[in-house]
């Protein structure tokens, strides 16, 4: 299979995406939701930083995926299907025919909202023998 989107713009994705998964706090069961210290002096909640900087994070991988044409949008998708097992690498028609079917939005919403998704992305490329080694890298 050739790609369609180029190599390095799937690995700036995956990249970002693992950055994202990085950032994102663990719920702690035991967190108090009534805990005063949780909102700032006039009774709103505060930001942390951390969701300042998972947001910016988010907005980038978004802008990235939002970049891509329709048909890279949809290889992507189904690179993640493959490299989640959803699909084989032998079932590549049918996992980009699925994935083509999807409008931009969904198949970006559906990209963000999966988890690993930087794994995925990355087990896909490996299913065709491309990896992101080296890639960015001055040699």
């Amino acid at each position: 299979m050739d790609l369609l989107t180029p190599l390095d713009s799937l690995c700036r994705i995956i990249i970002r995406a693992r950055e994202a998964e990085a950032q994102v706090p663990a719920a702690d069961p035991d967190e108090d939701p009534d805990n005063v210290d949780d909102f700032d002096d006039e009774g709103g909640e505060a930001l942390s930083v951390l969701e300042d900087e998972l947001n910016d994070v988010e907005d980038e991988l978004r802008a990235a995926l939002d970049d891509l044409a329709d048909d890279q949008l949809a290889e992507t998708l189904a690179l993640a299907w493959v490299g989640r097992g959803t699909y084989d690498a032998s079932e590549w028609d049918e996992a980009f025919a699925e994935a083509s079917e999807n409008d931009a939005e969904s198949a970006i919403d559906e990209l963000l909202d999966m988890p690993l998704l930087g794994s995925h992305l990355e087990a896909g490329l490996t299913a065709f023998d491309y990896s992101c080694d080296g890639v960015g890298q001055l040699d």
